[in-house]
């Protein structure tokens, strides 16, 4: 199936499914959910693109790397939320609109990242709307292993700051080793690093024009969901300052001297 075909179909599915988890939130009154599908909603939408590829081994390899990537954040993100309110993003939102909020929770946030999401998985579906039965490349060598680093850097971080939160002794502390010592945001590093190499996959298929997706993933991790507004919420914390002065907000590097 050609790319605008693929890109069309998956654009349905994925509104479809995000319109599906507006009514749920409604029923839960909680938002919330909607982080939890993120991971999910590009697994699902690249796997429907999977069935109508050649499954060449870019394909595979992709399919393999999405899969493992999407299933996990959405695992940790569950496992995060579980049992707890609201976001405070949401919660804000539901507060600011009052009754309002029922319906504009759908445009402002189901469609948002229904739209999104979509843009996003662009990648995706341009590898696996490719008809290309060429050798693996060392284009695709190189995507596959920026995707594996970006992994590394938000698994491990992911765990680690887990770990660090589970541990009673730490309540009120900052964590500040492990790859934390080396970027204040290690998630979101490798977060965005997988989607440059899942678009140097896709431009090893030709489809240069997907660039779009690692660059708009990478300003949301910087400037609107990620870096920003965490560090909004972090910085009055006691000793933030002096960790921000010794350690890189986003890509990795030595930590500073004091």
């Amino acid at each position: 199936m050609e790319f605008p075909r693929l890109f069309l179909v998956g654009f349905t599915i994925i509104m479809g499914m995000m319109t599906a988890l507006w009514l749920l939130s409604l029923a839960l009154r909680n938002a919330s959910i909607v982080d939890i599908f993120w991971g999910c909603g590009f697994v699902i939408v690249n796997f429907v693109g999977f069935c109508f590829s050649g499954q060449t081994l870019r394909q595979i390899l992709l399919t393999v790397l999405v899969t493992v990537w999407g299933l996990r954040l959405a695992a940790h993100i569950f496992r995060r939320n579980r049992n707890k309110p609201e976001d405070f993003r949401y919660a804000r939102w539901r507060m600011e609109n009052g009754p309002r909020w029922w319906w504009v929770s759908y445009f402002k946030v189901f469609v948002v990242q229904g739209v999104l999401l979509s843009i996003i998985a662009a990648p995706l579906l341009a590898v696996q709307a490719s008809g290309d039965r060429q050798a693996f490349t060392v284009p695709d060598t190189v995507g596959v292993v920026v995707a594996l680093i970006g992994f590394f850097f938000e698994a491990v971080g992911d765990a680690q700051l887990a770990r660090f939160k589970a541990d009673p002794a730490h309540a009120g502390m900052l964590m500040t080793s492990g790859l934390w010592r080396y970027t204040r945001h290690p998630n979101y590093f490798g977060d965005a690093a997988q989607w440059w190499g899942f678009f140097i996959l896709a431009a090893a298929a030709g489809a240069w024009y997907t660039v779009i997706s690692p660059l708009l993933m990478t300003v949301l991790l910087l400037r609107v969901s990620g870096v920003t507004l965490l560090e909004n919420a972090l910085k009055e914390r006691p000793g933030y300052e002096e960790y921000m002065r010794a350690t890189n907000a986003f890509f990795p590097g030595p930590p500073r001297r004091q």
